[in-house]
């Protein structure tokens, strides 16, 4: 599946990149917002790609930007980017761009139990190198409870309770290792109508019409493996250590908390009189755009400028 950067051309037109400026891109995934960007800064400018997945990285370095001289590529969390400044003796950026979504390219290829579609093992970890506990690990020693807590919280999945019942009852009888083994489990304990019935695995998950209801399942682990939310306040607070005295910010979310976080800063930071908006409300990718890539129909843009 080739990757589909979401809201690139309005990122493009909001943060405005000019000529001889220094951008962030703290998650590259596929590089398709910082394709753009390095079209705009030229030669001139400063570039700077982070993304958690080292293959990402690597595969970037080797193919689309190896001749991009003025760009770096590192592995990390953008939640680190202050160190990652520092350690790279560069500026605090003109302009920055954070995309809360994954790319297709680790939907599809990685092999890392993201999708539901294929049969793999769960891991569900950006960075396999980190100590995080795998989604395997997490659905075979919570409690019922705190399962139910996290598909709830996490995925606002309605059955989360039956879901986890179902998930306790199959790894007593055997430990579930792969995404088919729990899609099966997720199967089981939701009613044989859920939303718009079940999806054959054999279509691409771009085409999916309806909710499989693994999709909200499998959402919530990769949330909760990842401790997205804790990355994401986590950057919200050193925004002002990354982001130079009229940088602007645009952040694209998928999921109603992360939005949430991000609204309830942007709205702290422009009553603070230390941001205006560049975005008065937000903005979702047009009916075109979702027709084309339908895992922009959730996404949310939401942009700022800092006042210094």
């Amino acid at each position: 599946m080739t990757h589909i950067p979401v809201l690139l051309k309005e990122v493009i037109e909001i943060l405005n990149p000019k000529e001889g400026e220094f951008f962030i891109d703290g998650t590259l995934g596929a590089g398709g917002h910082a394709k753009e960007i390095l079209k705009k800064i030229g030669s001139g400018g400063g570039f700077l790609g982070v993304d958690w997945d080292k293959e990402a990285i690597r595969k970037l370095k080797a193919e689309d930007f190896k001749n991009h001289r003025n760009a770096i590529f590192v592995q990390g969390n953008y939640a680190g980017l202050p160190e990652i400044l520092k350690k790279n003796n560069l500026p605090k950026a003109d302009g920055l761009i954070i995309d809360l979504g994954f790319s297709s390219d680790q939907l599809e290829i990685l092999g890392r139990g993201f999708s539901f579609l294929r049969d793999e093992i769960l891991d569900m970890r950006y960075d396999v190198d980190s100590e995080n506990l795998t989604a395997a690990e997490l659905i075979n020693s919570f409690s019922e409870k705190d399962l139910a807590d996290i598909f709830f919280k996490y995925g606002e999945e309605r059955f989360s309770r039956q879901i986890a019942k179902k998930i306790v009852e199959q790894r007593k009888k055997k430990r579930i290792l792969t995404t088919f083994d729990l899609s099966a489990a997720i199967e089981g304990a939701v009613p044989r109508n859920y939303e718009r019935g079940r999806i054959p695995r054999s279509r691409s998950f771009a085409s999916l019409r309806g909710r499989h209801p693994s999709t909200r399942i499998f959402q919530a682990l990769r949330i909760y493996v990842n401790d997205e939310l804790g990355n994401l306040k986590k950057f919200l607070e050193n925004l002002e250590k990354v982001a130079n005295s009229k940088g602007r910010v645009a952040i694209i979310s998928f999921h109603s908390l992360e939005d949430r976080l991000v609204k309830n800063h942007f709205n702290e930071l422009v009553k603070r009189n230390k941001a205006e908006f560049l975005i008065k409300k937000f903005i979702r990718a047009s009916e075109e755009e979702t027709r084309n890539n339908p895992r922009s129909r959730s996404a949310k843009l939401r942009a700022i400028q800092l006042a210094g």
